[in-house]
């Protein structure tokens, strides 16, 4: 069920990108030969309309649009003599027709988190939303460096289930109590029963003095502890909650990109932060048992990495090929067919051996 998913949200996640690329070429009145679902060979024809042909093909792992004279970026122009091929077009209407596919998937995500805020997703809430939560949980959301839990090896995203000393126990009512009983230890160690990911684990953690600058004399092991859970919102916040709940995570994708493809050419890149098709099945499997809310929010998510990895400039990728047309805008000059087709070429098998590598870290994650 997990791998049926998974190809349902790629060929989704595909199919929207391709779309807008679509509509946009169709607005500036380029000639759209055909848009297809999934990757050749051809398994039928579903029909024609106008010039536009519309398939089905075999691979079942996304979509494609084929727009008249694009290809002309990395080939001899013949094609623009046409006034309706991508390369007759102005240089405007080629940025925006390449950029398309990465704001319909920006657009989407929003859609799928404002849906997913509305059905119920897991989310931190308010002491005023616990009594109707469903799922709730008491989630490690940050662990402060040299910390008496960092020694102790807590991470953020553990579930606390229990925590107990020799003496008394956590009455699990809420974060703020988790923060009471730890300061009320007085130093006696505390038994942890975790949560993480799919596993139990179990820890145990000294509270000290310190800990916390401005409260030096309070025991505290270094934590901020949320109470997670699911809440649905209304449709009117959802629709306000969605939107900037994008723009959030768009922010932080793009830090987390910049990061991680910078460490690339530092030879600093941490592979363990990224995931490939294996990672990917296994946390699309973990948000739909969670529900609905989840699994809509992890294909947002999915949604937002594809379109900013798209808007990388490396050749093969739509960024690669916005590049092009934005320095042939600049210096009023066509790039010579057989540089573009050099840079597309290395461009591409970057990508396959970044892939090649992510997947193969992801299965030895799989099995360690």
């Amino acid at each position: 069920m997990t791998i049926i998913t998974l190809i349902v949200v790629i060929v989704a996640l595909v199919v929207v990108h391709e779309f807008g690329h679509f509509i946009a070429a169709k607005l500036f009145g380029m000639r759209v030969d055909e848009f297809g679902l999934g990757y050749p060979p051809r398994a039928l024809t579903i029909g024609k309309k106008g010039d536009t042909l519309y398939t089905l093909n075999w691979l079942p792992f996304g979509g494609f649009v084929k727009i008249h004279g694009e290809e002309e970026l990395l080939e001899l122009d013949h094609a623009q003599s046409s006034p309706r091929s991508f390369m007759s077009k102005n240089r405007f209407a080629q940025g925006v027709v390449l950029s398309a596919g990465i704001v319909m998937n920006i657009v989407f995500a929003y859609v799928l988190l404002a849906s997913a805020l509305a059905l119920g997703m897991p989310r931190a809430l308010s002491s005023n939303e616990l009594a109707q939560a469903r799922q709730l949980e008491r989630m490690v959301t940050r662990v402060m460096p040299d910390s008496p839990a960092a020694r102790a090896g807590l991470v953020a995203g553990d579930v606390i289930k229990r925590a107990a000393t020799a003496q008394n126990a956590w009455d699990a009512k809420g974060a703020a109590t988790f923060v009471t009983f730890v300061t009320e230890t007085h130093g006696l160690p505390i038994a942890l029963a975790l949560k993480r990911g799919g596993s139990d684990v179990s820890i145990t953690v000294t509270p000290a003095q310190g800990v916390v600058q401005t409260d030096a004399s309070r025991y505290a092991i270094g934590i901020e502890v949320t109470d997670v859970g699911i809440v649905r919102r209304s449709l009117g916040a959802s629709i306000v909650e969605g939107f900037w709940m994008t723009v959030d995570m768009v922010r932080l994708t793009a830090e987390g990109l910049a990061n991680f493809f910078t460490g690339i050419l530092t030879l600093s890149a941490n592979l363990a932060d990224v995931s490939g098709p294996v990672g990917m099945a296994g946390a699309v499997g973990a948000a739909q048992a969670d529900g609905i809310g989840s699994l809509l929010s992890l294909v947002a998510i999915i949604s937002i990495n594809l379109a900013l990895i798209n808007l990388i400039p490396v050749p093969a990728l739509d960024g690669g090929r916005l590049l092009f047309v934005i320095v042939e805008a600049i210096t009023r000059r066509r790039i010579k067919p057989r540089v573009a087709q050099t840079m597309n070429s290395v461009g591409f098998v970057f990508l396959v051996l970044l892939m090649v590598a992510v997947t193969v870290h992801d299965i030895f994650k799989l099995f360690s």
